[in-house]
């Protein structure tokens, strides 16, 4: 009995790579898992995952605690609940908004690196080349890359975190009056212990996702040149559109009881 090939419009090429990524993805953790890490690798992938977007993090987390505060602190302070403003800016960066927009920056500044790198191999043709020397091109190439974001990735949130909770602290008490001791205080009564935990869980995953599809983007990238654009596009896309699918089950998770 013939086979019947599934029509080409059910089988999107998007779908297929990101099918394909996910498989990545599995070789890439079970490679973990099994301990194989070359730290050289690692150590470069680190730098290039982590100081090298630091300052990004650092200058939009001041840029976003201020502007957040700025935005609650000039309502409450009309209402007379002034008192209440650090709780509710810490809260809503530890529990959605640190670790969303650390996730679109590192995007935007690893993703892209990463995608381009290992696309830029595969039409050039040295992916090929790597797997006739007999290395298995995930294990080199995809390992070091996750196991980078898997680390950074919180790390930079925590960074955007504190940043931005201390810009808070600073513009609510030049324009609006509030005393440090009060906004700190604020900031205890209303965080619960888990929402740091929640929040670096939340960057880990997003990290393990970016790291995922922009790898998996570039491995399966075809064509010439001109494709490794398209390529890297493709993959940003993809994954800020899967890390707001993710952040809504993740959030029904962690705070939705």
């Amino acid at each position: 009995m013939p086979v019947r090939r599934v029509p080409a419009w059910l089988r999107p090429r998007w779908l297929q790579r990101l099918g394909q990524s996910c498989l990545i993805g599995g070789q890439a953790v079970a490679a973990l898992a099994k301990g194989r890490i070359s730290p050289n690798d690692l150590s470069a992938e680190l730098m290039e995952a982590g100081p090298g977007s630091f300052l990004i993090v650092l200058i939009t987390g001041l840029a976003a605690g201020t502007v957040f505060n700025i935005q609650v602190a000039a309502e409450l302070t009309k209402q007379g609940a002034g008192s209440t403003v650090g709780g509710i800016l810490a809260v809503g960066l530890a529990r959605e908004i640190a670790p969303i927009l650390t996730a679109t920056l590192v995007t935007g500044k690893v993703a892209t690196a990463y995608a381009a790198q290992l696309g830029t191999m595969k039409v050039t043709e040295q992916i090929d080349a790597i797997t006739m020397l007999r290395t298995d091109p995930v294990e080199y190439l995809v390992v070091p890359r996750v196991l980078a974001m898997l680390i950074m990735t919180p790390v930079q949130c925590l960074l955007f975190f504190a940043v931005a909770v201390w810009s808070g602290q600073v513009s609510s008490t030049v324009l609006y009056q509030i005393p440090p001791g009060v906004f700190w205080n604020s900031v205890r009564t209303w965080m619960e212990p888990s929402d740091l935990p929640a929040m670096l869980t939340k960057a880990l995953v997003f990290g393990l996702q970016i790291a995922v599809i922009a790898c998996g983007w570039g491995l399966t990238t075809r064509g010439g040149p001109k494709e490794v654009g398209t390529s890297t596009t493709g993959a940003v896309v993809m994954i800020l559109v899967t890390v707001s699918l993710v952040d809504v089950v993740l959030t029904q998770l962690l705070f939705g009881s």
